[in-house]
């Protein structure tokens, strides 16, 4: 499972570092492709995959806008030894990504943050909205 939240920074070569115990979960070769809110996901082989058949099972005429979000730009990356990966520019455009990065996780997924904007969305949570989706599982 994939939780915690972790600062760093991305280099003038859009490299990233994926936290050591995301790695370990992730795999050697995992997907980052555009995510909700502004962010990027970061899935396992096997996540991507569930993804995919999820995604494919629909309907054309209802799945073909999700599967060119998900799928047009997304990347296979491999970390290099520093743990590394390098995120495309159109997926770096996508969460308005320059410098510093937040990479939290999030169960089954992690996800890459602008830092600046994982504060705003942190910001804009209210005990309304955690309740709301709450009630939903009821938890």
């Amino acid at each position: 499972m994939l939780t915690g939240e972790y600062q760093h920074n991305m280099d003038p070569k859009g490299r990233v570092t994926v936290p050591s115990r995301f790695r370990e979960d992730l795999g050697d070769r995992f997907y980052v492709c555009k995510g909700l809110d502004g962010c990027l996901f970061v899935l396992s082989n096997t996540q991507w995959e569930k993804l995919v058949e999820k995604v494919s099972a629909m309907p054309l005429a209802q799945g073909r806008g999700i599967q060119r979000y998900f799928f047009s730009g997304a990347a296979e990356v491999e970390p290099d030894k520093q743990g590394r990966i390098l995120i495309p520019q159109n997926l770096r455009d996508h969460a308005g990504l320059e410098k510093d990065v937040t990479v939290i996780g999030a169960a089954v997924r992690a996800e890459i943050w602008d830092t600046a904007r994982w504060k705003a969305y942190n910001d804009s949570q209210t005990s309304e909205n955690i309740e709301e989706s709450m009630n939903l599982m009821a938890f």
